[in-house]
């Protein structure tokens, strides 16, 4: 009985929430000596400590209280909440476009685990429609759950089921694509995605959330709207990140797949692109472009699908001392290229240039980004520069690593001939290669100063 009434508490938390005759669930009202606090009385994670009894305030938002704090503390009995969202029938509307979601898990589609206190992806992409009715309005939709799996966990076998399931829906007349996803690895999907489904007729629209759809703040619903306003009535036929522009909800930016990072681990309007702008703004209303050239939609259904990928490719991050081991330990495990992010230009310490001729050696294929992000690797500036290219390792332009790392187990999904192999990785498919960086595609303002405090002040944030 205890267990059911005092979920996951124990110590001292257990013994307060008996004390005063509080359950789980209840709500409760608190005096501490911190001041009055009211809200929901919350089950515990299995994993947390005993001093803190956790509430749900009014806001949404939790809290914790240390119950050493605690002076008074009362509780009402209400029955236990329902985490579940019935599924609803979409229903069909003449003339709207039919847009397909798919479903890979993520926070856009989740719910909170009291068990834990982790966020888990439980919510199918019909319930969606159960909680943001509004989609209605936008288009007709069916769903599709292909995976349930946090995107940390998505790798080369979903890229390939998602990129043919595209092809499917292409062959059987959708206007439009949309993919749930969590926000960690969304970027490195869309570029996998953009490599692997070429020539498309229609939008592909990868969608994600950075705060969960028990918060206030979630922008869950309001991405998931822009998403498929891009899907079905936008004009941008190419694999894209559909996510917060500014901090408001103002309008969501669709970023190219193949130059946008998630940068910052929090904020909704995380996602950026990179040495480039995005290519248009999202709002219900529509799609505005802002980037001079993009793939048009097209009423056919000729798509390339490509849907190969080795994963004996992996990244690596120079740091100053790194020992040539870290090299031979991938070259001994049979992996056949390597993405290096360097320093500066594209540059490596000379301690690791006998490991690189050794992967030379072995038939691993080599390239160098940049951990600057922004500009182009330039291995003819510096003799290091000149040294690495003599010992086979090949820059990539201004390509990101990310996509580099994508881009190059792709590659080798199709050919392991070291100059197919360099023609492909140089030869851009979707703008992860451009000739030049536009002026304003390089914008980092610091704060504190005080063009940029009135600027965020006055004009947006």
């Amino acid at each position: 009985m205890d267990k059911d009434l005092f979920q996951g508490y124990k110590g001292e938390a257990l013994e307060t929430l008996k004390k005063f005759n509080v359950h789980v669930w209840d709500d409760a009202k608190l005096e501490t000596t911190r001041g009055h606090f009211s809200g929901k009385v919350l089950p515990r994670a299995e994993n947390t400590d005993t001093k803190h009894i956790v509430l749900k305030l009014i806001t949404g938002y939790n809290v914790g209280i240390d119950v050493d704090t605690i002076t008074a503390m009362s509780g009402v009995s209400v029955p236990q909440p329902i985490f579940h969202i019935p599924e609803k029938e979409f229903p069909y509307t003449p003339g709207l476009p039919s847009v397909k979601l798919l479903g890979t898990g993520g926070t856009i589609a989740s719910r909170l685990d009291y068990r834990t206190g982790a966020v888990i992806p439980a919510f199918s992409p019909g319930e969606l429609y159960g909680s943001v009715p509004e989609l209605a309005d936008i288009c007709n939709l069916d769903t599709e759950k292909i995976f349930a799996v946090f995107s940390e966990n998505m790798a080369p076998p979903q890229y390939i089921a998602l990129a043919k399931k595209i092809g499917e829906e292409i062959e059987n007349g959708i206007d439009g694509i949309v993919i749930g996803h969590g926000t960690d690895t969304l970027h490195h999907t869309a570029a996998a995605l953009t490599f692997m489904c070429q020539n498309l007729p229609i939008p592909v629209v990868l969608v994600g959330s950075q705060r969960s759809s028990d918060r206030p703040s979630s922008d869950a619903a309001l991405n998931l709207m822009h998403a498929m306003t891009a899907a079905g009535h936008g004009d941008i036929a190419e694999v894209m990140v559909c996510m917060f522009g500014p901090t408001s909800d103002e309008y969501g930016f669709l970023h190219k797949g193949t130059r946008v990072r998630k940068m910052h681990s929090s904020y909704r309007s995380t996602f950026r692109t990179i040495g480039d702008i995005p290519v248009a703004t999202v709002t219900r209303k529509g799609v505005v472009p802002i980037h001079e050239h993009y793939n048009h939609r097209r009423k056919d259904k000729n798509v390339k699908i490509i849907p190969t990928f080795d994963d004996r490719v992996a990244m690596l991050y120079y740091y100053p001392g790194m020992k040539p081991d870290v090299l031979d330990a991938l070259v001994d495990n049979g992996y056949k290229g390597v993405v290096w992010v360097g320093t500066g230009l594209g540059h490596i310490n000379k301690l690791m240039y006998p490991a690189v001729e050794r992967a030379q050696a072995a038939g691993v294929h080599q390239f160098m980004t940049l951990q600057t992000l922004w500009g182009y690797v330039d291995m003819f500036v510096y003799d290091t520069g000149r040294d690495m290219m003599a010992r086979g390792i090949i820059p990539a332009g201004n390509m990101l690593p990310e996509v580099a790392y994508i881009k190059l187990g792709w590659v080798l999904g199709q050919t392991d001939d070291p100059e197919e192999v360099k023609r492909l990785m140089l030869t851009p498919v979707n703008d992860e290669i451009t000739e030049r960086e536009p002026y304003n595609g390089y914008l980092i303002y610091q704060g504190g100063v005080h063009e940029v405090d009135e600027f965020i002040k006055h004009v947006h944030k």
